[in-house]
């Protein structure tokens, strides 16, 4: 805990002083602890305050990362059970009214994400004016197991959810301490992306949360489909050991080998997940999309969108390569509406098949969600902006995958391409676009000012960010509507 050098910046936060770094005009606080190490005892535990601490403690280095697979673009010095830490990026020069706040929750499909993530470094924001947040949460067998035994333990007769909980705390921190970082904690907007955004729209849905943000932007979130039930979710934990006490005298790296037996590597496309934010008549009561269909959530100022392909990243290893395999799978997927489907995802030949899988899990995994909550959010009576990216970072002929959109987000384009130089004017353009939109909305205006127009009841325009900045409607129209009745079917 000793200060680096004494030029750079010292902040005094509830829980003692920090000292960031200063370089090129942007302040970086890393490895900050928004909670207690969830480790030992407090292992599958709601997540408690983090201890204070005397002096002056060194925030220039990432902590640990969250237990999860290694990824190169994981900036954390290991993966850990001590997980919880948030990093802060500001203005060196703050004066003058409090700044708008960024709060960016990774995605990484509850199995992996990070706030040491290359790709969301946050000097770009800060150099715009606001203050941007990342955080890292309890993800897979640490964040989202449920067991009988942890249920009989909560006074609220509720497990799972702990990643949830930690996205909860780490806003809590935000909204008590960052006041001291410049930061307005009346203007917080959250945004993130995959799971980092199902996990704000799942919150938005949540009788416990209301009031530690004001804004949202939710970048292909993987909403609308229905939650595990508390007691699927138990027998999947039990499963694993009906004795709660050997599961938490196991390492953190013996449990982690364990998640493969509960997450398998084909996701059903219709149906529920269980290691992943579940129905636990406590943090959620409903599924999602009901909530959002009656009204029963936080509305409030809202950008949506996707990416043009989904799917492809996902599918690509599937066991579905022959147009039998693809009927059974629609069959199994739609039940008595999977001769619809078919009519709107061919599978005659193999190309076809790949092509229609990829489309397929990308609606039903991303874009119906996408357009569900524009729609819901505009029926409450909110601003809601769409947007679709077309634009593949430098410019190769397939359009973006799931993810590649936060290279753009943050202007780290440098993390999006390996292919050295790749990267060009038009890229830039698109990333600029949308930075600029995203710090305008976070200031509490239009992100696109007149050429933008919003969500409405009755339509779902969108702006295109490819290779020119555009207007568009009707994306995958035919398919968003036949999901929307089947989802409708099964309640």
């Amino acid at each position: 805990m000793s200060p680096v050098s004494s030029p750079n910046p010292v902040v005094e936060t509830a829980f003692g002083r920090l000292q960031g770094v200063r370089a090129d005009g942007v302040d970086s606080f890393k490895g900050v602890p928004f909670a207690a190490p969830p480790v030992g005892p407090l292992r599958w535990r709601p997540p408690q305050p983090p201890a204070a601490w005397a002096g002056v403690r060194d925030a220039s280095q990432f902590r640990d990362d969250c237990m999860q697979a290694d990824l190169p673009r994981l900036r954390g010095s290991s993966r850990s059970e001590d997980c919880l830490y948030l990093n802060i990026w500001a203005p060196a020069d703050r004066g003058g009214e409090p700044l708008p706040v960024l709060f960016w929750v990774p995605g990484g499909g509850f199995v992996g994400g990070s706030g040491s993530d290359r790709r969301a470094d946050g000097v770009g924001f800060a150099s715009r004016g606001v203050i941007q947040v990342t955080m890292s949460y309890r993800v897979g067998m640490f964040g989202y197991l449920a067991h009988p035994d942890l249920t009989a333990e909560s006074q609220h007769g509720a497990s799972g959810n702990y990643g949830l909980m930690d996205i909860v705390a780490a806003l809590e921190w935000v909204r008590d301490n960052i006041g001291a970082f410049g930061g307005d904690p009346g203007r917080v907007t959250a945004f993130g992306v995959s799971a980092g955004s199902a996990s704000i729209g799942l919150l938005l849905a949540s009788p416990r949360v209301q009031g530690l943000f004001q804004r949202t932007i939710l970048q292909s979130p993987g909403v609308w489909r229905p939650l595990t039930p508390l007691d699927e979710a138990e027998a999947t934990g039990a499963g694993l050991s009906p004795d709660l006490r050997a599961l938490r005298a196991l390492s953190a790296a013996d449990l982690f080998a364990k998640t493969g037996s509960v997450n398998p590597s084909q996701r059903a496309l219709t149906g529920p997940r269980t290691l992943r934010p579940i129905n636990d008549g406590w943090w959620l009561t409903e599924d999602d999309r009901d909530s959002f269909k009656r009204g029963a959530f936080e509305a409030m100022p809202t950008i949506v969108g996707s990416n043009a392909e989904e799917g492809s990243l996902f599918t690509g290893t599937w066991p579905v390569k022959t147009p039998a395999e693809f009927a059974a799978l629609l069959s199994a997927s739609f039940g008595d509406m999977a001769a619809e489907a078919v009519q709107l995802y061919p599978g005659g030949s193999e190309a076809q098949v790949a092509e229609s899988l990829a489309f397929l899990f990308g609606d039903t995994q991303f874009t119906f969600g996408t357009w569900g909550i524009g729609q819901c959010t505009a029926a409450a009576g909110q601003p809601v902006w769409r947007y679709l990216l077309t634009r593949h970072p430098g410019g190769r002929a397939w359009p973006p995958k799931h993810g590649e959109d936060v290279a753009f987000t943050f202007g780290n384009l440098h993390t999006a391409d390996p292919q050295e130089g790749s990267i060009g004017d038009l890229d830039r353009r698109v990333s600029d676009s949308i930075m600029g939109s995203w710090v305008r909305f976070a200031r509490g205006e239009a992100p696109g000012g007149g050429e933008w127009p919003g969500v409405t009841t009755t339509a779902s325009p969108y702006r295109v960010l490819g290779d020119e900045i555009a207007m568009g409607d009707g994306w995958r129209a035919e398919q968003i509507a036949f999901l929307d009745r089947y989802f409708a079917r099964r309640r």
